[in-house]
């Protein structure tokens, strides 16, 4: 569901199995039974089959070659000082490097790529053309007379005067882990323990020596998520490490077979489920460099909570925990199991002592970020000794100053019936912040992210983006600077830089050009806005029509799903090739894919973040519905005779849920990875979103209302389920409870079996093309081409 990963290709198995009325064929493996097609009362509108070129055509859609033929449309600056940065964009013929000095707005190639290919293909024994260069970022070193780059195995330097690259020893960079903010160190897990690696002295040692299994330091085990990656915040002097001892003795395992010859192997790790008297718990501690001593918190033992969805870390970093400038103090937040609380401590890492600064809750869940992996949003100033703090309590995500030795409330820095984002620059001296923030501007998407700059005391609020667009930024290290890739979701992007004093334009650096990617008759999704189940609120949407759309035809509608509470469905506002579900390529089939970011979705108000909580199953389907319905009164060619859904992990729970919560609604479904009940999923994901698992008088548990195997009588439609066999984030027992149960109920459905994958295979060419198929079958009611191949 949440943290999709990339997993290996494997052969497709060939195997017959027969079960009650349901006739099992793995091939990546399919169940099927012949039963009468919503689409057949259509069929005679329709061509007989669709062909191999209707497929070629959907192809040229699928993200990775529809991206091709956009040129200049991404910038992520890489910023050498204040100042300069550089970026890599894709131009006609590959790829081409740039440098741009954000004080002038002066622009041109970062080197000469052209020299560059030649000196180092020389020195490499290779052949590289000028954009097609086998690296994508670089170093520049020498006071920028030379660059460092990886190519062909080895590092290498490449002299700009005189056009020679040589190669160069590898730093003794020790193992792989986290480095200091000096570059001295790299912290790292050894058999359970946490170790530095001194780059000076080539040294090696040990800074905890009494890890032991399911009790190490620093562990990213996380039950849907395991990585060797050690979790720690390096204080700024780089003398100190914040971490902790993951305790999850006594959690219970889950399990997993690796298809393989000629025994299947067995897997097994600690994953905490709903309602479980054992979870993960840490204790927290700093590590000291230089004496090597360890100093223990004196807090109880946390739950492994961040206070913003998903996960402990944001990119290297230990999230909700906070150094001063000096490294003398740390501050760092508790989440409590149901996520209803959150408290800011403060530590010292001397002597272990720990004050408790604030703490806030809320009936449902709390929150200090509202976006998917979006950094906590609180600060602790100590030098000025305040609390930048993030809340929703009056049901908008706004910002707050305390006194840091009191606790007290200063005052309100933010709010409005709109969202703050992010924080991303404090001047603590000047007493103002930057933010990222959404809702605010009357009139455009709600979605649209602008730049904001504020006092602390709540005064002088400033947009500093222009125009009804949505902003992707990036601010320059002392926030002088920000580079803002302004778009819609049906306008190509144009790439500023500005300056924050004002949101003044410098120059434009970067505009897109979609016109090869148009020439193919692909077209921008189209936004739309209708109302919720309760026929008030607003939504929000995309709709996507094929390229050779006719509007004296019907087509069937297709809902491309994924239902919060984590995303939405739409995903960016910002312009995209591409959308959830490979959308374009499916509407080229001949079907009208819509997105529509449902009540539960997040983004917008509190009450519509937490609308279904306390039933997971609900999804927004209401609001789907909804949505659905008004788009067929405004368009008589969407035909609600034929209505498909599709998606993966929560998107798959979402299908299936749909295909039986509302199945006088939905007719045909393709469910992937489905988290199908929440019982069987991470503990932390449904006791926050859904609520603590309790247990009635009469037996009947909290969780039994999302459980869909237990709905599994009411399915009418065709239903094709999948899953991973080696799928540990969300485990494929869940999809396997609801088989179970529809078999049990006598109910004929469809399952493909991918072996030995994890969770994120949706975007396999086999798993794309077999959903098209299904809807081709099932809701167009004409046979697809035999065994298209993908990038065949």
């Amino acid at each position: 569901m949440k943290d999709p990963c990339r997993e290996p290709v494997w052969p497709a198995l060939t195997l017959l199995l027969t079960t009650v009325t349901v006739t099992v064929m793995v091939t990546g493996m399919l169940l099927s039974t012949p039963v009468p097609t919503q689409a057949q009362a259509h069929a005679a509108a329709q061509p007989e089959a669709l062909t191999s070129a209707d497929y070629q055509r959907a192809e040229a859609f699928l993200t990775w070659n529809a991206s091709s033929r956009v040129f200049r449309a991404d910038v992520s600056p890489n910023w050498i000082d204040d100042t300069r940065f550089w970026y890599r964009t894709r131009v006609p013929g590959g790829f081409a490097f740039y440098q741009v000095n954000a004080a002038n707005g002066d622009r041109a190639r970062a080197f000469d790529h052209e020299r560059l290919s030649a000196s180092l293909s020389a020195a490499a024994g290779e052949s590289y053309e000028a954009l097609q260069l086998p690296f994508n970022s670089f170093e520049w070193v020498d006071e920028g007379r030379a660059l460092r780059v990886q190519a062909a195995g080895d590092r290498w330097e490449c002299n700009i005067a005189d056009d020679r690259c040589s190669e160069v020893d590898s730093p003794s960079a020790g193992p792989s882990g986290v480095s200091s903010p000096d570059g001295r160190y790299t912290a790292f897990r050894r058999d359970h323990n946490l170790w530095v690696f001194d780059s000076e002295t080539g040294e090696e040692f040990a800074l905890t020596t009494d890890g032991e299994d399911r009790y190490g330091y620093a562990a990213d085990s996380q039950g849907w998520r395991r990585t060797n990656q050690a979790i720690l915040l390096w204080s700024p002097d780089s003398r100190r490490i914040a971490t902790y001892r993951l305790d999850e003795r006594g959690v219970e395992d889950m399990y997993l077979l690796r298809t393989a010859e000629p025994r299947a192997e067995l897997e097994a790790w600690p994953y905490a489920l709903v309602g479980d008297s054992i979870v993960p718990m840490l204790e927290r501690v700093v590590l000291h460099v230089e004496d090597r001593r360890v100093v223990e918190l004196d807090t109880p033992p946390d739950h492994q909570r961040t206070s913003s969805c998903c996960g402990l870390a944001r990119g290297q970093q230990w999230a909700d925990v906070e150094w001063s400038e000096d490294g003398d103090r740390l501050a760092f937040v508790s989440v409590s199991r149901d996520y209803r609380t959150v408290t800011l401590r403060v530590a010292d890492p001397e002597s272990g002592a720990v004050e408790t600064i604030l703490e806030e809750s809320h009936p449902q869940f709390y929150e200090t970020n509202i976006a998917s992996g979006g950094l906590p949003n609180w600060r602790v100033l100590h030098d000025r000794g305040e609390v930048l703090w993030f809340s929703q309590r009056d049901g908008w995500g706004h910002l707050f100053r305390y006194d840091l030795n009191s606790g007290e409330l200063l005052n309100r820095i933010t709010g409005g019936d709109w969202n703050v984002l992010d924080i991303l620059h404090v001047d603590a001296s000047g007493g103002s912040l930057l933010f990222s923030a959404i809702g605010r501007e009357a009139g455009v998407d709600p979605y649209h992210r602008n730049l904001y700059r504020v006092g602390f005391d709540g005064s002088g609020l400033q947009r500093l983006t222009a125009g009804p667009m949505d902003h992707d930024l990036s601010l320059s290290p002392t926030a002088e600077h920000f580079v803002a890739r302004a778009s819609t979701v049906d306008t190509p992007p144009v790439t500023s830089v500005r300056r924050t004093r004002d949101g003044s334009q410098i120059a434009v650096i970067e505009e897109a050009d979609i016109a090869e990617l148009e020439s193919l008759g692909w077209s921008p999704p189209e936004p739309f806005t209708a109302r919720a189940r309760d026929g008030v609120t607003p939504i929000h949407g995309l709709l996507i029509r094929p390229s050779n759309f006719d509007p004296e035809k019907r087509y069937p509608i297709v809902n491309a799903i994924y239902p919060g509470p984590q995303t939405g469905s739409v995903g960016t506002r910002s312009f995209s090739v591409s959308r959830r579900g490979q959308a374009h390529a499916l509407a080229e089939l001949g079907f009208i894919v819509v997105l529509v970011d449902a009540l539960g979705a997040p983004q917008r108000s509190k009450r519509v973040h937490a609308a279904y909580y306390g039933d997971m199953a609900d999804n927004g389907l209401p609001d789907q519905i909804s949505a659905m319905r008004e788009l067929a009164a405004r368009h008589d060619w969407i035909d609600l005779d034929r209505v498909g859904i599709y998606g993966h992990s929560g998107g798959g729970f979402a299908t299936a849920a749909a295909l039986l919560r509302h199945p006088d609604f939905f007719h045909v479904g393709v469910a992937g990875a489905g988290n199908h009940d929440n019982r069987g999923y991470t503990f932390y994901w449904g006791e926050k979103y859904h609520g603590p698992f309790e247990v009635d008088e009469d037996g009947t548990d909290s969780f039994e209302n999302q459980a869909l195997h237990l709905m599994a009588g009411r399915l009418e439609g065709r239903l094709l389920l999948s899953y991973g066999t080696m799928d540990s984030n969300v485990h494929p027992n869940m999809t396997l409870l609801l088989i179970d149960a529809l078999i049990d109920a006598n109910k004929d459905f469809d399952v493909i079996v991918m072996p030995n994958r994890g969770h994120g295979y949706a975007n396999e060419p086999y798993s794309i093309r077999r959903t098209w198929d299904y809807f081709v079958e099932h809701l167009l009611g004409v046979d697809p081409p035999r065994e298209y191949r993908i990038g065949g």
